[in-house]
């Protein structure tokens, strides 16, 4: 049992290292950082979210998070604002600059998934266990 070969964690963990790695050059002309762009996503999606809805989303928590948004606030990609109905709450939004970044990046899943050289079903496939995994353990664990 204590082979590598037979380790669930080891693939997924080589795996996620591979593929943030394929993610890097892209990354790199938009000046983002994988963190940064799990972001934005989660931003080009919801325009309006709570740091602490990114941190559930994001499974990071705020010590991570607030340098994270404090430079893609000086990038002028996003606003950190204190939410009017409860001052605890801090609003993430999106500026008009990370917009505008939303289309400078609209090619890089389809590069990903080019460099992947998976068919579309594998790849629905795969991301849905993979996500059924992670709420199973979140579930139990988090």
């Amino acid at each position: 049992m204590l082979k590598l070969e037979q380790q669930l964690c080891f693939p997924i963990y080589a795996l996620s290292r591979q593929i943030t790695a394929l993610y890097r050059p892209l990354l790199e002309k938009l000046d983002l950082t994988y963190p940064q762009y799990l972001v934005m996503l989660l931003l080009w999606e919801t325009n309006k979210i709570s740091i602490k809805e990114i941190g559930e989303k994001l499974l990071l928590d705020t010590g991570t998070l607030t340098p994270l948004l404090k430079r893609l606030e000086q990038k002028q990609y996003l606003t950190r604002k204190r939410s009017e109905e409860d001052e605890r709450i801090v609003l993430i939004e999106l500026t008009s600059g990370g917009l505008k970044l939303k289309y400078a990046a609209a090619g890089i899943p389809g590069a990903l998934f080019c460099a992947l050289d998976i068919t579309e079903g594998e790849m629905v496939s795969l991301q849905q266990k993979l996500t059924g995994i992670l709420n199973t353990i979140n579930k139990h664990h988090g």
